[in-house]
């Protein structure tokens, strides 16, 4: 895990954040532009509760096309699609007593999106080819670079799954407007890459 690194007002404020929220179960949404760090506060949160005993998933929503996401995260039975040959576990049941990290939520199909406030909504899920639902009891933790408000005006983003996803919202200022966490940024990763390159040689 990376260590969220910053002495900055919005910096310590994110901190206090995950100690507060690290122990809730809470639904968190993570927002701001790429590179800003989304994960590395998401994994704070993992790594700073107590309460878990499963993995951290993460899934990049924006990284698959639609059929392939929805298998991901649902799993499917043996012979759900012509190359299904065997039962495959989503991502909702690995993450099971952990995190679902959602990266990218904001480019996630309206269609998915569908599916994905059904199980929020009733803690359950269909695998693709499947007749019983599945309980889970992941932790969602999603993240996005969208302003998911003005996706929603363009219909491009379902709100009442926003609303579900935002229960807390965490904004992660970027860098140019916290200009005093970078001098530590540089020499934590100096360092890192110090040690990684002077193993190799």
């Amino acid at each position: 895990m990376v260590p969220l690194i910053g002495t900055s007002k919005a910096t310590m404020h994110i901190k206090e954040m995950i100690n507060q929220l690290a122990n809730t179960g809470l639904n968190v949404l993570i927002t701001g532009e790429t590179g800003v760090g989304k994960e590395v506060v998401a994994q704070n949160l993992y790594f700073n509760s107590t309460n878990l005993s499963g993995d951290f998933i993460k899934v990049n929503c924006a990284a698959l096309p639609e059929l392939l996401l929805e298998s991901e995260l649902f799993g499917y039975d043996k012979g759900a699609f012509t190359d299904a040959h065997k039962k495959h576990n989503g991502k909702f049941i690995n993450a099971d007593n952990g995190v679902l990290f959602l990266d990218e939520i904001g480019d996630m199909s309206l269609g998915l999106q569908s599916k994905i406030l059904h199980a929020l909504q009733d803690g359950s899920f269909t695998p693709l080819g499947a007749d019983e639902d599945i309980q889970t009891n992941a932790w969602i933790i999603s993240a996005t670079n969208h302003i998911l408000e003005e996706n929603i005006i363009r219909k491009k983003f379902r709100e009442d799954l926003y609303y579900r996803l935002n229960t807390i919202n965490i904004h992660i200022p970027a860098l140019r407007h916290r200009k005093e966490d970078i001098p530590l940024l540089l020499k934590y990763y100096f360092n890192q890459y110090k040690m990684e390159y002077s193993h190799n040689m």
